[in-house]
């Protein structure tokens, strides 16, 4: 996907519409969710699908992003391995995934308010300085997430990336793949020339589902296979 580094006027008119409607939903519907509270961790939950949901149409309808998925993904015993190019894939995976319990950094968790609606979604926090312990930490929440029939997702490469860049996985993905005993499902996403930058542009952004990868590989294969799906929409 190629596309120039200047910001067309159009671009600059659509990311700010897009910034006051999504943001100014976004509020709404944070206090909505608080309130679903009230009903139950199920209500919660639709509430947060429903944002997410609200963020790929004012995607779709204000910036002129259609999002295209190649393949099917699973809704349960699978573990998801996505690329990280922009925040678009971190939004979206309520809408893109059922009910997915996400493993991401803990430092989200504590964030005012915020970390309590992403623990009570199904956020599991890694503790990257922790070593071992934050890996049984994490399991034992995973594991409870799984025996509700929720899928998990992650993205291995540990932070956002640059599009066309290849960086290593992080070590703690191998030790997740070898204890969780779960098949694994990358997905490669091309969203970083269109959505991670200030004035967004139009296009279509991929999401591809690559074959699904065993258990029981040994760690250089289990990460090989990964990077190399992962990266499927690299140039």
């Amino acid at each position: 996907m190629a596309v120039t580094d200047r910001a067309s006027l159009g671009d600059v008119l659509r990311s700010l519409v897009f910034y006051v409607v999504f943001y100014l939903g976004t509020a709404g519907y944070v206090l909505g969710s608080l309130a679903a509270l009230a009903f139950g961790r199920r209500a919660f939950i639709t509430a947060v699908d429903g944002w997410s949901g609200f963020h790929r149409l004012c995607a779709r309808y204000l910036l002129g992003i259609r999002v295209v998925l190649e393949g099917e993904l699973p809704t349960e015993g699978a573990l998801i391995a996505l690329k990280h190019e922009s925040f678009f894939e971190a939004i979206d995976l309520p809408h893109m995934l059922h009910r997915p319990a996400v493993i991401a950094k803990a430092e989200l968790l504590r964030i005012p308010l915020w970390g309590l609606a992403g623990s009570t979604y199904g956020l599991i926090g890694v503790e990257r300085d922790q070593g071992a312990k934050a890996l049984r930490t994490m399991l034992t929440a995973a594991r409870k997430l799984v025996a509700e029939g929720r899928v998990l997702a992650i993205f291995p490469e540990g932070t956002r990336v640059r599009h066309g860049t290849r960086p290593e996985l992080q070590s703690g993905f191998a030790g997740l793949y070898k204890l969780l005993a779960m098949p694994v499902v990358p997905v490669a996403v091309n969203s970083g020339p269109l959505y991670h930058r200030r004035w967004k542009r139009p296009g279509t952004i991929t999401l591809r589902v690559g074959e699904t990868i065993p258990t029981g590989l040994p760690r250089d294969e289990i990460e090989a296979r990964v990077r190399d799906a992962i990266n499927a929409l690299n140039p």
